[in-house]
């Protein structure tokens, strides 16, 4: 792949689980398994060709409201994945982070998350950000309380708040903003995914159901991506 222009960061909503379960007549679980194979084979893919970060939209503040037999059998899934990926990410060099209210999440939920961050912090290969009980809306609401508490403290004067300050607050802190971000299934919405990071984003929408989301695919989108004139607002 030319290395010319390529994006730092891509990040994905990985949507069309269910609706691809349906379409076959596959249970609402088959889906996000599929999804999860998919998931994996990305982001290896991802490290091969040297993208520095990677960040999916796995389960929002919203998504709660499904149904207790989904949710509960995605949070399964979810820790059946982190419990067995952790173990792979590090043979691969893949960093491993975990974004968004984790204490919301069961206590076995958050060891596993803990876990597996820390057995791939030291690795150097693409950093792999999984939203998970993630809202735009609510980073900002946490990022908000915490400047409000050093001002109340005296760390902080109301009038040194830079957007530097917020970015800093935010889960992501210390990586780039998102260059690209992909949402599948043909959805045509934002979803609160990364509402301050992604402000200058480019994004791709496409139709496909994201279990049949290939690494073609992703090279496609790069491809998009570079043909794209970013003006951040200039012009």
């Amino acid at each position: 792949m030319d290395e010319s222009n390529m994006p730092k960061h891509i990040a994905i909503i990985m949507d069309g689980n269910r609706r691809w379960a349906r379409e076959k007549g596959l249970d609402i679980k088959q889906g996000h398994k599929e999804g999860a194979k998919t998931l994996e084979k990305i982001v290896r893919y991802a490290n091969k060709i040297g993208l520095q970060y990677i960040t999916v939209y796995a389960f929002s503040t919203e998504n709660w409201k499904r149904t207790k037999e989904e949710v509960g059998a995605l949070m399964l899934l979810l820790q059946t994945y982190l419990d067995d990926y952790s173990k792979r990410a590090d043979t691969e060099n893949i960093k491993v982070k975990i974004i968004g209210d984790i204490s919301a999440l069961t206590e076995g939920m958050q060891k596993s998350i803990i876990k597996c961050m820390e057995r791939t912090k030291n690795n150097t290969g693409v950093t792999f950000n999984i939203a998970l009980n993630y809202g735009g809306r609510d980073e900002l609401i946490k990022a908000t309380q915490n400047i409000a508490r050093r001002v109340k403290e005296n760390e902080l004067q109301i009038e040194d708040i830079t957007e530097e300050t917020i970015s800093n607050a935010l889960y992501t802190k210390g990586q780039p903003d998102p260059d690209l971000v992909i949402r599948t299934s043909g959805e045509i919405r934002t979803s609160g995914f990364l509402t301050w990071q992604a402000v200058y984003s480019e994004y791709l929408f496409i139709e496909k159901n994201w279990p049949d989301f290939t690494k073609q695919d992703l090279d496609d989108a790069i491809e998009v991506y570079k043909n794209r004139n970013r003006k951040f607002g200039a012009q």
